[in-house]
């Protein structure tokens, strides 16, 4: 099986990484292309190059292999934070912005980096009903992550969160709500010890 494997990256040494992410991906594909990513700082940004491609699905499938990255390998992207806040603020593509805010989530958001243009975006799609429920979701949870740090900013939160009370949710969103909610909960509490 190992041999199998290294005989599979091999060749995606010897094609364009572009080449291969042209086409339909599968998890396969995914996983050996974040094998020879691995460790490899070189492939990396290559690869993040093609997240700004013309072509939508090159774009599309280098972001969704990114999100594959395991923990030690993602920390690569942490240089590119900034980088990915500006993309999704201006980002039409629901897929690609979908990708860009998990890859997002995966990061660390420290209070004095915060930028109250990304919050005030992450604030604004949770109750955007125009926008699919996994990124209304996303959202919520980067706008917490981002939040947590200032009691009146949670209180905007939490208000931002009861105004969901008047649509019906899909069930992860309902979930997602609820984990918010309940940090909010403990974050508050926090505050007033």
């Amino acid at each position: 099986m190992k041999r199998f494997i290294y005989t599979r990256i091999t060749q995606i040494n010897h094609r364009s990484m572009r080449k291969k992410l042209n086409k339909r991906i599968c998890m396969d594909d995914i996983h050996e292309i974040c094998i020879l990513c691995h460790g490899n700082s070189r492939k990396k940004a290559e690869l993040y190059q093609l997240t700004f491609d013309e072509d939508e699905r090159v774009a599309t499938n280098a972001l969704w292999v990114f999100t594959h990255f395991d923990l030690q390998n993602n920390e690569w992207l942490y240089s590119k934070h900034d980088d990915l806040i500006d993309r999704v603020l201006m980002e039409k593509n629901m897929t690609k912005l979908r990708l860009m805010l998990s890859l997002l989530l995966r990061q660390p958001f420290e209070e004095e980096y915060l930028r109250s243009d990304f919050i005030d975006f992450c604030v604004a799609k949770i109750t955007a009903c125009s926008y699919p429920y996994a990124i209304r979701a996303l959202c919520m949870k980067l706008a917490y992550e981002q939040m947590k740090y200032y009691p009146e900013l949670i209180e905007e939160l939490r208000m931002a969160l009861d105004m969901l009370e008047q649509e019906v949710l899909s069930p992860g969103m309902l979930s997602a709500k609820r984990q918010i909610m309940k940090k909010i909960k403990r974050s508050l509490g926090k505050f007033v010890k």
